[in-house]
């Protein structure tokens, strides 16, 4: 297997256990649970060298059906209290908005891009956007990946 590196999407249960390990001991590293890695290692019982070694290798999978990022654009009128309003429809939604980015606003008008997460979506996305372009003060919604 020489070339550029080939990865296999294989269930928990069928893998070695020190790949489960690695793995968790990385999530106790992420999540401040460890503060080092020979804490990390030693919780999970495994050697630092073991997890030096397969530390790049192991990454959890991350099921596109159980989360979904979404990023919009929202051009909105320069007036006080639009952007809380697209907020609100978002979260009325059951989108998580995750970041927020707003232009200057230049000639009353601002771009809002705005990544969000949409696993607990109770509406489709074109029903959102739908929601949110009917709202007061904005001219346009798109979204530009997801």
């Amino acid at each position: 297997m020489s070339g550029a590196a080939k990865y296999f999407i294989v269930e928990a249960g069928a893998m070695p256990e020190i790949f489960r390990k690695v793995a968790e001991a990385k999530r106790l590293l992420e999540t401040g649970e460890e503060r080092t890695v020979n804490g990390a290692a030693q919780a999970v019982s495994i050697s630092r060298s073991a997890f030096y070694k397969y530390k790049d290798a192991v990454r959890p999978f991350n099921d596109m059906l159980h989360g979904r990022i979404v990023t919009f654009q929202v051009m909105l009128k320069d007036e006080p209290g639009v952007l809380s309003g697209v907020l609100n429809v978002l979260a009325g939604t059951g989108v998580n908005i995750l970041t927020i980015n707003q232009s200057i606003p230049v000639n009353g008008c601002a771009v809002v891009t705005m990544t969000a997460e949409t696993s607990a979506l109770r509406d489709s996305l074109e029903e959102v956007l739908a929601h949110v372009s009917a709202g007061a003060g904005v001219i346009k919604c798109e979204i530009l990946a997801g």
